[in-house]
């Protein structure tokens, strides 16, 4: 599957040119229209923020295709688009693709946890836990912390220094500080157009939507109950791939604003597909398109599943693990 898989990973220029301005350009009109509704009530304000949100989602989307190298054929093309798009998701480019490139690297690995990921910890590992490591590890798996203060404090304070990379030379800082840096020019110029208070009414509850949403998915991706975890005697990048990443059933709306990153276990297969190729590969290998299925109802069950059984092989609950 790794061999038929990795055709599909040629980009098209004007294809993902394309998908860039279908992106940016609204999200850029529906913060204006945020912005302008926000006298005739800010409750109908927060109506635009929501789909604004999707669009910054995508915009993340695009560049986490930058980051490995699949939304252009050029390098400098990926790195400068993703760079710019940086500045607009909060996401140092550089730093984020170190990250994600150790998600990458050992994905369902239980010898190699900690980068890039959700924290997940196996049932024999809490167990052994004082109770007050116990209480913070159910607080942090808490689905408000999680997909609610989490990914605030994720992307508006965590990623403005290199959390875990300060002592790997100046690539690190100089991803986010430039993006820092980018991120002030940008919001002091719109601060002078609207005024602090209305930029900050606009523009948070956009971040805080795309940021809840993008974690979300990023839990499904990994967090379901048949998923892989092996130890790193037994551990295989392929098999890791197609049985510990999921195959997320979405509608087609959410399919597009989630850029197909649902097809999860292709992606990780062959990470340099666009992910606008990603559905080509699940349509001509159909093996692919029956594999690690998880529908939206499923998805909502997932939030439950917070400790690894490595007797049952599978993601379990604290009331499993208890009884």
């Amino acid at each position: 599957m790794l061999r038929e898989a990795s055709k599909y990973r040629q980009p098209a220029p004007g294809r993902s040119a394309m998908e860039l301005a279908v992106t940016a350009i609204p999200f850029v009109l529906l913060w204006a229209l945020t912005w302008l509704t926000l006298d005739a009530g800010y409750w109908l304000g927060l109506l635009f923020a929501i789909p604004a949100g999707g669009f910054l989602l995508r915009l993340f989307l695009i560049q986490h295709d930058c980051g490995h190298g699949a939304f252009f054929s050029r390098r400098k093309s990926n790195d400068w688009v993703g760079r710019i798009l940086g500045v607009v998701t909060l996401t140092p480019y550089a730093y984020w693709r170190h990250c994600h490139a150790i998600h990458h690297a050992g994905t369902g690995n239980l010898d190699n946890r900690g980068v890039g990921d959700v924290d997940t910890i196996t049932v024999e590992e809490f167990r052994s836990y004082t109770r007050t490591k116990q209480f913070l590890y159910r607080l942090y798996r808490h689905p408000v912390v999680l997909f609610g203060l989490g990914p605030a404090y994720l992307f508006l304070l965590r990623h403005r220094l290199p959390v875990g990379m300060m002592r790997r030379g100046w690539s690190p800082w100089i991803s986010t500080l430039g993006t820092n840096l980018g991120m002030a020019a940008v919001y002091a110029a719109l601060i002078y157009l609207v005024g602090l208070k209305m930029f900050l009414l606009v523009h948070l509850p956009i971040v805080l939507v795309a940021a809840s949403a993008g974690v979300w998915l990023f839990y499904v991706q990994h967090q379901f109950e048949h998923t892989r975890w092996e130890r790193e005697a037994d551990w295989s990048f392929h098999e890791a791939a197609l049985h510990g990443s999921s195959n997320y059933q979405l509608p087609g709306i959410l399919r597009w604003f989630t850029a197909n990153v649902g097809l999860h276990h292709v992606h990780h297969l062959v990470s340099r597909i666009p992910f606008y190729r990603l559905p080509e590969v699940t349509r001509d290998i159909p093996a692919l398109a029956t594999m690690s299925q998880v529908t939206l109802r499923d998805s909502l069950g997932t939030v439950r599943l917070v400790l690894w059984d490595e007797e049952k092989r599978r993601l379990v609950s604290f009331r499993d693990a208890a009884s």
